[in-house]
């Protein structure tokens, strides 16, 4: 059934691509919208969760740490709701649109993916916490700075690493 479902996504991102052909390769075009759309898609459970799920309030746990209360920020939390959600389908999309046509073992994709991914959500939660905090912008628009800064970098970590083909 998915390996149908990526077909058929397949099939719809490369009927927009004929007038982007002589300016980027279908691979970088399909990318670009599997990765925009899962990025929009965080983008969108992000919002959601920091304005509904979490209302914009602290969370406290009521557990201490010496005196300190351990305390949970609604971006913070919003970020990793976002990335739950996010995870699987990034991951799906990569793997079964993107980079099909990798060699790689699909556990050494989905490790490789996870570790590129941990790395982009520490990144996230970084950057936000500093243009929030430190640059007082606001949470919405701290995410999607963030976002393309992080992009960025998935891209090509992903292209060269995780979704690698071998040179032979």
């Amino acid at each position: 059934m998915l390996k149908g479902f990526s077909d058929w996504i397949t099939a719809v991102i490369d009927f927009f691509y004929p007038p982007f052909r002589r300016f980027i390769p279908i691979q970088t075009f399909r990318y670009l919208a599997c990765g925009g759309g899962n990025t929009l898609f965080d983008i969108i459970i992000f919002y959601l969760s920091y304005h509904y799920l979490f209302d914009q309030q602290v969370l406290h746990t009521g557990i201490f740490l010496g005196s300190r209360e351990i305390a949970f920020q609604p971006y913070t939390l919003a970020v990793m709701t976002a990335f739950c959600i996010s995870f699987p389908t990034g991951f799906f999309l990569m793997r079964s649109v993107v980079f099909h046509d990798s060699d790689l073992r699909g556990r050494v994709q989905l490790f490789r993916y996870l570790v590129q991914v941990a790395i982009c959500l520490l990144l996230n939660f970084l950057f936000i916490k500093i243009f929030v905090e430190q640059f007082h912008i606001y949470p919405t628009p701290a995410k999607i700075l963030t976002t393309v800064l992080v992009v960025t970098f998935s891209y090509l970590s992903q292209r060269y690493f995780t979704f690698r083909k071998s040179t032979s």
